[in-house]
């Protein structure tokens, strides 16, 4: 049956009769052929007068449906053959012949065979082949895809922009395997006739198939573990992400919290906790640009529209030397540049808001991408709007989704509040192909978050005042509470990719990120009477973080050799933060306005040694900071080596430096924030690590097995708190800042289930992060992100059109620092203030955490069953209404404390209908 049906497709080709006939210029056709697969061969045969002979005459009867989609031909039958074992030849008289790969052939006179045995002579050895991989659908360059030459260790990837050049080749005959993390893997067999340089290779996504007989090969899914070269590199398919559950939408930092070494256990931020370092402490780069903020909604969801991604790259540690600014691990996303072969539009709509997008091409040489997204006051929304506001106990108590933190109170909580609360996001991308050789993509990025709890009162609504009659006794009464949020970030790139030759690559970019954070949690009282005595009162705090970055950078790769890929280029950025701090409008506790340039370059080479199985990068970064006047030098190693095909060890180690870091402001009773400041190496030092990591993996074709190991040293961490000094006119700048050191240790394993019906992961890390600041002890305590145990485990079914996913998450619970004791104190003038004693820093743990959440996903497809068309999917978040801690919120009320507890999600139900064109 399995062989039926391969020759059914080889007999559905669109054939082209000419003196030579060269199946590398054939594409597969977008008729739709159906009934007997004999009828099929006769009806192809006379409509392109080209003979054919089906030497398995058995297929004839077999009924068959079939659509071809302008795919070369090549590239299905290298794919075919291999799966089936069969081959095929067209002999001197252009008559094609199909075979069992077994069957004697020598009588037929060959004139020319694109197969898995080809025969065709080589005619060129040891040359370097380059191009790109695209999606064969849509015509998306396929950054960091994986090019080899079967049999041997040869091989390479291409870079963000889909591009590879490939040095040594043995012969231009030999088979190349293509792989890239969400689509199937791809065998190509060269040829004499096939370009050396702007080989275009296609490969097609593992979406599920909907043609009536699926035909299956190996694919790479929604995760994957890269253990080349040293780097401790998650990769992530964005086309997969829809399988797994989600509170409101299909969302990539949620996902790569299931990663290993990742932390799943705080709700309230899509930042990643990567193997203990914090949010700000991730360089999160999308088209180059940087994003500061990620957080959408106290950060239940991310900044990302998942419509817009193309590819995710996570460097846990150790990363190479293009990549500086950061202490912990970088996130490197590529935007989609938009459908260069057919106008394409989607869209979505949730529980939680509309999600849409429309790409397609511009000319021949243009193509363009615009994705929106925007929430509504949906059930998921009010849900996660009016619980973290109802929990509120004080007005004071808030730490605004801008400063890392949950929302703030509602003071007056039985009244009606403004119903303004949204956010939104857009992605744009433009693309052109200026050249063959030049390439030029501009990209637009801007997201929003408004949170409004205020509300505003008068006489109607209040009790008789001042002893007077309902009516105010002759006087007005109006109360304007304001606790408005506003975060959001910008951005912008503008890129230049050129290949110089067929071995050097260069990539220009200049690029602008604007974050800015607004709090007003305020109070403004009005009292007049008749004898037009009018009086104003305003109380409550004030923040604002505004961080504009212009930077320039520009890299190259050289490939001198296959054993030597060189890596050099040269940056620049301009960094200008500013933040206010201030109460009652007269009391500015901080205001901060830095300037800063950072600039330098990097060089690194990657080294292939011992016939390609064991590879060293090192590399190093030096960096110049006018804040400081100093240079900072950063030197990186990684390497890999290969003990057999399936087992490799790995490790890496390198020093980095941060120059803009986000500060914690410490607050006991309710929540601490955090806010950008740009370091100054006087009360707030350049902060830097050194990271250590050892690991090792074994991988099969099914499963893989993976443990790593790491160390980081974290030197010049900076936090800021007011605990030790209440009165704010006793604050200054240089008391309130305090710096110390810290260390981050642990040990991740991993099993993955990689192919099949049946797929999926299971995780578990045992970690140790721990900081020692003097100004709170001598001793080191457990930094407020340490998560000592932690597993999870992620699988995923899927069965014709559906596909069913579960993900449970169980981590110990996470450090806090409490008042233990509270008094009040009489001050010369009358006044009284409370004040409070607290725990050691960090001695006091939140429960465990745990959580499952399910999700099942239908397909649609099109009407002739060949395409996704969109789907249905239900997702529950929390399935078994576990209560998780947040945070404790505090007040003192006669010197004594009370604690209420504010938690996370509770059973969260969610729905999402998805249809687009194609």
């Amino acid at each position: 049956m399995r062989k039926t049906l391969l020759i059914v497709v080889l007999l559905s080709i669109r054939l082209i009769a000419s003196a030579q006939l060269s199946l590398a210029d054939l594409k597969l056709s977008n008729k739709l052929y159906t009934g007997k697969a004999g009828q099929i061969l006769n009806e192809i045969s006379a409509e392109l007068n080209v003979d054919i002979v089906n030497h398995a005459e058995e297929v004839n009867p077999v009924w068959y449906t079939f659509r071809g989609m302008n795919t070369s031909v090549e590239a299905f039958l290298d794919r075919l053959c291999k799966e089936y074992k069969l081959k095929y030849v067209i002999d001197q008289e252009q008559v094609i012949h199909i075979y069992d790969r077994k069957a004697d052939t020598s009588a037929v006179k060959v004139s020319s065979s694109v197969n898995l045995e080809s025969t065709a002579p080589p005619e060129s050895f040891n040359f370097t082949l380059s191009g790109y991989v695209k999606d064969a659908f849509s015509g998306e360059n396929l950054p960091y895809a994986t090019i080899a030459v079967k049999g041997s260790l040869l091989g390479t990837q291409t870079n963000a922009n889909g591009f590879f050049s490939l040095v040594g080749v043995p012969s231009d005959t030999v088979l190349l395997e293509v792989r890239y993390i969400g689509y199937n893997t791809t065998s190509i067999r060269l040829n004499p006739s096939l370009p050396k340089s702007g080989l275009i290779i296609e490969v097609e996504p593992a979406s599920t198939e909907l043609q009536e007989v699926v035909v299956q090969s190996e694919r790479e899914d929604l995760m994957q573990i890269d253990a080349a070269e040293g780097l401790s590199l998650l990769k992530m398919s964005p086309k997969q992400m829809s399988k797994l559950p989600n509170v409101g939408e299909k969302d990539m930092m949620r996902a790569l919290q299931l990663m290993p070494g990742i932390s799943a256990s705080n709700e309230s931020s899509s930042g990643l906790y990567v193997r203990g370092g914090t949010p700000d402490q991730n360089l999160v780069l999308y088209d180059g640009f940087t994003v500061y903020q990620v957080d959408h909604l106290y950060g239940f969801f991310s900044a990302f529209n998942s419509n817009a991604l193309k590819d995710i790259q996570l460097y846990k540690g150790g990363f190479e030397s293009r990549f500086g600014g950061r202490l912990s691990s970088v996130t490197e996303i590529t935007g989609k540049d938009g459908n260069d072969k057919a106008l394409n539009a989607g869209a979505e709509i949730s529980l939680l808001g509309l999600n849409g997008f429309i790409e397609g091409p511009i000319g021949g040489k243009t193509t363009f991408l615009l994705a929106a997204r925007r929430s509504y006051k949906g059930p998921i929304y009010n849900k996660i709007f009016d619980k973290f506001n109802d929990n509120s106990t004080t007005n004071n108590a808030q730490a605004g989704s801008g400063f890392g933190g949950p929302g703030g109170g509602r003071g007056f909580a039985n009244f009606q509040t403004k119903a303004s609360s949204f956010f939104y996001d857009i992605n744009t991308k433009i693309t052109y192909k200026l050249t063959p050789k030049d390439n030029i993509s501009f990209s637009v990025f801007n997201g929003t978050d408004k949170l409004d709890n205020g509300f505003d009162l008068d006489n109607s609504s209040l009790p008789s005042f001042g002893g007077g009659s309902g009516q105010g006794g002759g006087r007005d009464f109006s109360v304007s509470n304001t606790d408005l949020t506003k975060y959001g970030n910008t951005g912008l790139s503008l890129k230049w990719n050129r290949t110089w030759t067929d071995r050097l690559y260069g990539s220009t970019l200049a690029s602008y990120s604007y974050y800015f954070s607004d709090r007003d949690l305020t109070n403004s009282v009005s009292i007049s009477n008749d004898s037009g005595d009018d009086q104003t009162v305003r109380f409550g705090t004030l923040e604002n973080n505004d961080l504009r970055d212009f930077s320039l950078k520009s890299d190259y790769t050289y490939d001198l050799s296959n054993e030597h890929h060189l890596g050099f280029g040269a940056f620049a950025s301009k960094l200008l933060i500013d933040y206010t701090f201030s109460q009652n409008d007269t009391s500015t506790i901080l205001d901060k306005n830095d300037r800063g340039l950072v600039a330098g370059f990097y060089l690194q080479d990657k080294m292939k040694l011992m016939e390609n199985k064991l590879t060293v990068v090192p590399g190093a970064r030096l960096s110049y900071f006018d804040m400081t006047g100093k240079p900072y030098l950063e030197p990186r190693l990684s390497a890999s080596y290969s003990l057999t095909a399936g087992f490799t060890v790995r490790a890496s180690t390198g020093r980095f430096y941060q120059f803009a870091n986000r500060i914690t402001r410490e607050d006991i009773l309710s929540g601490s924030r955090d806010f950008w400041i740009l370091s100054n190496d006087e009360n707030i030092p350049v902060s830097s690590s050194e990271h250590y990591i050892l690991g090792g993996s074994y991988e099969t074709k099914k499963l893989l097995f993976s443990v790593e190991g790491y160390y980081k040293q974290l030197h010049s961490l900076s936090e800021y708190s007011l605990r030790f000094n209440t009165s704010p006119r006793e604050i200054s700048l240089e008391e309130n800042f305090y710096n110390g050191d810290g260390y981050a240790k642990g040990i991740e394993f991993l099993v993955q289930k990689k192919y099949g019906d049946f797929t999926g992961w299971a995780s578990y890390t045992l970690g140790q992060t721990r900081n020692k600041f003097a100004v709170y002890s001598d001793d080191y305590f457990p930094a407020n992100q340490d998560v000592t145990h932690e597993f999870k485990a992620v699988s995923i079914y899927s069965i014709k059109r559906w596909s069913f996913s579960a993900t449970w998450v169980h981590a110990t619970g996470r450090p806090y620092t409490a008042p233990s004791g509270a008094y009040s104190i009489t001050l010369l003038d009358g006044t009284t203030s409370d004040y409070f004693s607290t725990t050691d820093k960090n001695s006091l743990r939140f429960p465990n955490y745990h959580r499952l959440d399910l999700a099942a996903t239908y397909t649609f497809s099109s009407a002739d069953r060949e395409r996704e068309i969109g789907g249905l999917s239900f997702s529950i978040f929390n399935l078994y209404d576990h209560t998780n801690v947040w945070y404790k919120q505090y007040s003192i009320v006669d010197s004594e404390i009370i604690e209420t507890n504010v938690t996370y999600l509770g059973i969260t139900p969610n729905l999402t209908l998805t249809l687009k064109l194609r």
